[in-house]
């Protein structure tokens, strides 16, 4: 079936007034389908009760029930482009796992609050402040650790395990952040990073997510501008920054947050990339 075609095909599920996939479709008595809250709340608003399309004039409102038919053709053309969505992220995701890259966490930028462990793959918030020098590039209040390794062009991916935790940021930051007193996550600020506060709330910036990964994949772009976050498990697509100006080196950026009276005390891990699974996402 061509693109043409599909595009036809979708048509026959959108309602004509809201323009979108339709919900709770219904039937009025001159053929023509609608939402039921989008027909309901057109009547309401308008002194005739009429059919939006043909015009149709009726002397009392119609009694409306469900198109179970058109319901149950757009949930099937849900599902099926659920399932083309999915095999398109999967491909993506393993065409940027190929770029993946060692990354080992640098202990000279820790917060003192922060335990790393000895291969430099995963960090966690201290239940004591560490008596540290105060070195150019440790962070001093933000409790956040960058990679050893910093990258001026090309491409690059890590996967950062997040499995247990209630709070958490991670992403990129230039070589030149701030690295003393309180930090605003921004690109403005030199950050490109996706958080998670209160269990349950997932932010880019100020784009709230509705995603619950236990393992973001990073990938950047350096001459596209571009900064993908993925949910490894689901092979799905959380949040991209797009059309970013990089003029400086990039290092992955890892902020365990704080404790969370014990219930965020599991670490941050970078793990390895599965790249068997990533041929068998080929197959």
């Amino acid at each position: 079936m061509s693109a043409d075609s599909n595009l036809q095909s979708e048509d026959r599920f959108l309602c004509s007034i809201c323009l979108d996939v339709f919900t709770d479709p219904v039937t009025t008595s001159c053929g023509h389908n609608f939402c039921k809250k989008c027909i309901t709340q057109y009547w309401d608003v308008h002194e005739r009760c009429q059919c939006p399309l043909c015009k149709e004039t009726f002397n009392s409102r119609p009694q409306l029930k469900i198109n179970t038919f058109i319901s149950e053709m757009v949930a099937q053309a849900v599902e099926t482009l659920r399932k083309d969505m999915k095999k398109l992220f999967e491909a993506e995701l393993k065409r940027v796992q190929q770029y993946a890259v060692d990354v080992t966490l640098d202990p000279d930028t820790a917060n003192p609050d922060l335990i790393l462990s000895d291969d430099g793959k995963q960090v966690k918030y201290g239940d004591v402040k560490k008596k540290l020098p105060d070195n150019p590039e440790r962070f001093s209040q933000c409790v956040c650790v960058l990679g050893e390794q910093s990258f001026s062009s090309g491409r690059f991916y890590f996967e950062v395990q997040v499995k247990g935790k209630t709070k958490w940021s991670l992403g990129v930051a230039t070589e030149s952040i701030s690295r003393k007193g309180k930090i605003r996550l921004s690109p403005q600020n030199g950050l490109w990073t996706v958080c998670l506060r209160n269990g349950n709330k997932y932010k880019a910036c100020a784009v709230s997510l509705q995603s619950g990964p236990e393992k973001v994949g990073v990938f950047v772009d350096y001459e596209e501008g571009l900064v993908s976050f993925y949910d490894v498990d689901a092979a799905a697509l959380i949040y991209s920054f797009t059309g970013c100006s990089f003029t400086q080196k990039l290092h992955p950026y890892l902020n365990p947050c704080n404790n969370d009276d014990g219930k965020n005390a599991a670490p941050l891990l970078i793990t390895p990339i599965n790249l068997i699974l990533c041929e068998d996402r080929l197959d």
